[in-house]
Parts: C-alpha cells; sequence; structure tokens
C-alpha cells in the first residue's frame, strides 16, 4: 500500500509536497518546450507509475496545472497544455477618430484576421444603476440604453461588453437598434453632435463571478480583467461608460504613448 505523507512537521517544513514536485517539473517541461500548446500531458496512469504515487497525488498535481491556468482539462480526452494566442488590446491607438470616424470597427485591428463574431445579447432601456448615472451625470433612477455584447474569437468568447447612454440622448437612433451602423456607437453619436474627444479607462482584475466563467467558457483559476472605459465629448460631457470583462488568458493590454 502506497502511504502519502503530508505532515508539514518541522523536518518537512520549506519541503515541497509530492503533488507540488509533480507540478513543478511539469511545468517546467512546459516551459522548456517538452509539451507544445494543444499537446497531452501524461494522465493520471502515467504519473501514477512515473512517481509512484496514488491516483489522488497526480490529481492534485494536474490540478495546480488546471488551477494556475497552463492546462485544461477535455472531457474523455485528458488534459492539455493551453494555447495562448493573446488578443493585443492597444488601448490608445484602438480609440483613435481615425478608425471609428472612417466607419471601422475598433475591433477590426484587434482580430487581425482571426474570426471575430460580436454576438448581440441585449439592447433595453433600463433604469441607471446607480455608480453608473453618477458618472454618466443623470439623475438616480433616470432611463439609460444597455447594450451587451460578447465577443467569441476563432469561437472562444473573450470578452463581455456593456454600454450605458443616456435615453434621452440617444433614444430613436441606431445606436439602439441591433445594427448601429458603420464606425459603430461613436460615430453615431458625432452625428448626434456629441462625438467622443476623451477617453478614460480604470483596469483592475479579479477572479470571475459563476455568471462570468459561464459566459466566457473559463477554466477553473482563470481570472478576468475589468476594463470600465468613459467616452467624453467637447466639454466634459460623459456620453458613454462601457463595463468590460475579459478573459485575462486571453489578453496582452498594451498602452503605447509618448513620455
Amino acid at each position: 500500500m502506497i502511504r502519502e505523507d503530508f505532515s508539514m512537521g518541522s523536518q518537512g517544513a520549506g519541503r515541497e509536497l509530492k503533488y507540488q514536485r509533480i507540478a513543478t517539473e511539469l511545468k517546467a517541461a512546459i516551459e522548456a518546450g517538452e509539451y507544445a500548446p494543444g499537446e497531452r500531458l501524461p494522465g493520471e496512469n502515467d504519473l501514477m507509475a512515473t512517481y509512484d504515487v496514488a491516483r489522488m497525488t497526480a490529481r492534485q498535481a494536474l490540478g495546480v496545472l488546471q488551477s494556475e491556468g497552463l492546462v485544461e482539462a477535455r472531457k474523455g480526452a485528458g488534459v492539455f497544455v493551453r494555447e495562448f494566442r493573446p488578443i493585443r488590446r492597444r488601448g490608445v491607438q484602438r480609440l483613435s477618430h481615425l478608425t471609428w470616424g472612417e466607419g471601422r470597427s475598433i475591433w477590426e485591428g484587434e482580430a487581425e484576421g482571426r474570426d471575430l463574431v460580436v454576438e448581440l445579447l441585449s439592447v433595453a432601456e433600463e433604469e441607471a444603476p446607480e455608480g453608473i448615472a453618477g458618472v454618466l451625470g443623470v439623475a438616480p433612477g433616470a432611463r439609460v440604453y444597455v447594450r451587451r455584447r460578447r465577443f467569441v474569437l476563432d469561437g472562444k468568447p473573450v470578452l463581455l461588453a456593456s454600454s450605458y447612454l443616456d435615453a434621452e440622448l440617444v433614444a430613436g437612433t441606431a445606436i439602439v437598434q441591433a445594427d448601429t451602423g458603420p464606425g459603430g456607437i461613436y460615430a453615431r453619436l458625432e452625428e448626434l453632435g456629441v462625438k467622443p474627444v476623451h477617453f478614460r479607462e480604470e483596469v483592475r482584475s479579479r477572479m470571475p463571478s459563476a455568471a462570468e466563467a459561464g459566459d466566457l467558457g473559463l477554466a477553473s483559476g482563470t481570472p478576468v480583467v475589468l476594463v470600465c472605459r468613459t467616452a467624453f465629448a467637447e466639454g466634459g460631457r460623459v456620453v458613454e461608460v462601457n463595463d468590460m470583462v475579459l478573459d485575462a488568458s486571453a489578453y496582452v493590454l498594451e498602452y503605447d504613448f509618448d513620455a
């Protein structure tokens, strides 16, 4: 019978447990390229035989890699190294008037020829959440239009976005239609005489809610990046608040600006 020693007494202080040692060695092998993206790792039976450990230990070792987002389990197939083809989100250039002002989507450059689908989840008039109302400069309980979208790249959801706009400003315009037209929301705001001239983004990260993990199809242990963008027109009027939830394993956030 194999006995597992999980004691953390004085002799074991600072010593890796067996499953941690196995996980460390597997991570080193992945980093060295011994297991390429998309390649299957040794399964529980393989690890049990190689390291002379119980199944639970082998399972815990693979679980460590899953919790760190390095691998993903595929039902009935095994555990595979995750492929990281990052979306490079260029936070400054993407919002240039040269993009949406000429009728292009701000997402085109980020897709870089890959298959990008923008799913419109809903467009609805709602009561403004308290925090959003304060930023938009509308009274508590005022009506806003909310556009909720999910962005799917190469068949994998990578981002959730909710845009909040003052209902009095955008009611009856293409902004509240399924298709906002060339250049999207910002081009339509320009036509209304409130062209965005300045943007502010606040970025933070956390673990996802159950709903977010489900909507984005996140592997266990994958955090999300939260980006809240505020669009300002001339005179400082806020014309849009966009709350975004990004799959942290899918994005590189790039900010390029002069000193």
